[in-house]
Parts: structure tokens; sequence; C-alpha cells
């Protein structure tokens, strides 16, 4: 089957997607990408425009859990009458436990997806009551273990005192990782993150109620008409104005996967080894250390590497946070309160 370039390379289509597609491509069956899922209806759009497709009964009846049915970005396998008969492998996930605990264990709790195959993370932080380097560590250990490239967005600098030092603190906890200010409202830095949004590519805006994701979505995409609420001026928390993911085509190119506020955004499903991706500045000790090590062990090798690096305090609170987020990975602690806390007072 001949695909249409011109009218898939827009939505992120590429020759390895081409590649993956060739085992299922068969007369009649084309690839389409899932842009938003209303209860078991997936929206695709494809050269054509969107149209609703539903999931095959073969395809029901092989799905062993909720991850298994269409997200968005997905790319899926449409046959007759728009039917989706496969799902094509996904680059990158991001996923988190059903919300609804009485479900756990049933056949359809396990993870959500909340989207798929994306390029770049926007991590997205209030310059207001919501800045909390804990939380902004924890998305960060989520995109690194997906091999999913992070920004970390401060929005509402209009509103913050001392913007250059939030940003010498983020550099502290993401080291290489580039950080942009932004003021939705006015404008301010966002050519500079448009800088980050490619043609072809695909972002997902993550973080918690209140910081300005759908304002920034606004920003980004004038016609976008995502909803706006308001955040108390007493709590700092704002509404869940988005209450479903939906993916939108960018200006320039590209996609932006919006996605709800999130609350107790947990590691359990990542692996210690994806978690420490997180923390290349602890390279050096992690490769000193056993096959299996934890690092949560009293002995573990990293302890002797940061005392021969001098004890730096930065290495000394890196590994402070690589061990708190480890050990909240395994409930031994819990999720970061997704309210305005202090700066230092985040138990994530």
């Amino acid at each position: 089957m001949t695909l249409d370039r011109t009218t898939l390379a827009p939505l992120g289509w590429d020759p390895d997607w081409e590649a993956a597609f060739a085992s299922f491509a068969a007369d009649g069956v084309r690839p389409a990408r899932v842009v938003a899922v209303h209860r078991e209806t997936a929206i695709v759009r494809d050269g054509s425009g969107d149209r609703p497709a539903s999931v095959s009964g073969a395809f029901r009846f092989e799905a062993l859990a909720r991850s298994d049915f269409p997200a968005v970005g997905d790319w899926v396998v449409l046959g007759a009458d728009d039917v989706v008969s496969a799902i094509l492998p996904r680059r990158s996930v991001f996923k988190r436990m059903a919300a609804d605990s009485s479900r756990r264990g049933s056949s359809l709790d396990d993870e959500q997806i909340m989207a798929s195959n994306i390029d770049v993370a926007l991590l997205v932080a209030g310059l207001d009551n919501d800045f909390n380097l804990r939380r902004i560590e924890r998305y960060l250990a989520i995109a690194m273990s997906s091999q999913i490239t992070p920004v970390v967005v401060l929005n509402k600098a209009d509103l913050a005192d001392d913007v250059d030092g939030r940003l010498v603190a983020v550099d502290a906890i993401a080291p290489g990782v580039a950080t942009v200010a932004v003021s939705a409202r006015t404008g301010q830095g966002l050519d500079e993150l448009r800088a980050h949004l490619l043609p072809g590519k695909t972002a997902a805006i993550l973080g918690s109620s209140g910081v300005g994701k759908s304002t920034l979505v606004n920003a980004l995409i004038p016609d976008a008409d995502r909803v706006v609420g308001e955040v108390s001026p007493v709590t700092g928390r704002g509404r869940h104005t988005s209450s479903s993911v939906v993916a939108l085509p960018l200006p320039g190119g590209g996609w932006i996967i919006d996605t709800p506020g999130l609350r107790g955004f947990g590691l359990g499903h990542v692996a210690p080894d994806r978690v420490v991706r997180a923390f290349a500045d602890l390279a050096g000790g992690v490769a000193a250390c056993p096959p299996g090590c934890t690092h949560l062990e009293p002995d573990c090798a990293l302890d002797d590497w940061v005392r021969d690096q001098g004890s730096d305090p930065r290495l000394v609170a890196r590994l402070d946070s690589l061990r708190r987020l480890l050990r909240s990975r395994e409930g031994a602690e819990p999720a970061a309160p997704e309210t305005g806390d202090p700066v230092g007072d985040d138990q994530a």
C-alpha cells in the first residue's frame, strides 16, 4: 500500500512508522492517528480529516487491560467502516494508575495511558504558589524514563519576583534540561518555547491544576479555545478545566497534546533503572553499583562515590532526591500533594 506522506508527515508519520505498518498492510487498510478518545470511541485523523473509529470485535476480545485500547497519540490500523484492528507499537507513553482503586485487580484496571508517541514533554510549573522543585523532579523522572525530551516551562513569569532565582533552582535539579520562563498572558518567552515545537513532532503538556496549561495552549494555538479556569488566591489550586486528553495541531507544524491537571502522578510503573536516567549527574556513582542495586541499600556505592567527590552539597541533595523518588515509587512515601507547597516542603 502506498502511503501519502504529504498528508501523513505533518501528523508525525516517518519511515519508521511506515516500516511498523508494513506487517499490517492489506487492501483497504490504512494508518491514522488518534487525536481524542471519548469513552470507547477514538477520533482519528489522516489526510482526509477527522472521523470516529471503534475497535473491532477481535481487538476487544484480545485486549487484556485498559492500556491495550487506543489512546491519544496512537497510530492505528483502520479497516473498512473505520474499524480499528491494531495499534502500531508505541514509542513512548505517559501513563498513570487508574484513579478508581476499587478497579485495581480487575481485568481492565492497570495503567491509564494518557498520551503516546511523544517527542517532547512540556513540564509546566507556575511561578506563583505552585512552584515546587520536588514535583518538577517527579515529572522529569517520568519523562526521561520514557526517553522523552523534557522542557521545563515556568509559567506566570509576569507574577514572579525572582524569575532568575527560580531558573537557577531548576537548573540545579535538571542539569542539561532546557528551561523556559514564559507568561502565557503577556506572551513573554513564547518564541523561545516555540523553538522546541518542531514540525512533525509531538509535544505533551503536563502539570498540576492551576499552572496555566490551558492559557498556554491558547497562546500557542490562538483558535484552540481551551477553557480557562480561575486559581484560588488562598490555596493556589486551580480547577480541572481540561477534563480530557486531546491532540491539537500547532500553527507552525507539529502537535501538542493537552492533558488534565495531574494529582498523585506516581512512579509505581517506572523501573528503578529508568528513574535513575533523570540523574545524569550521578551516573559515575551509579556505574560503581553492582547489578540489581536499588540504591536504597545502606552500603550503596553511591554514598562512597559522593564522598569521593568531596561531599559536594549539590550532589548530596541530588542523591537525597533520587532516593526520595525511589522510595515513593515503592510506596514508602506518599506522592507529592498537588497544591502550592513551599519549595522545600514537598514529600515527593
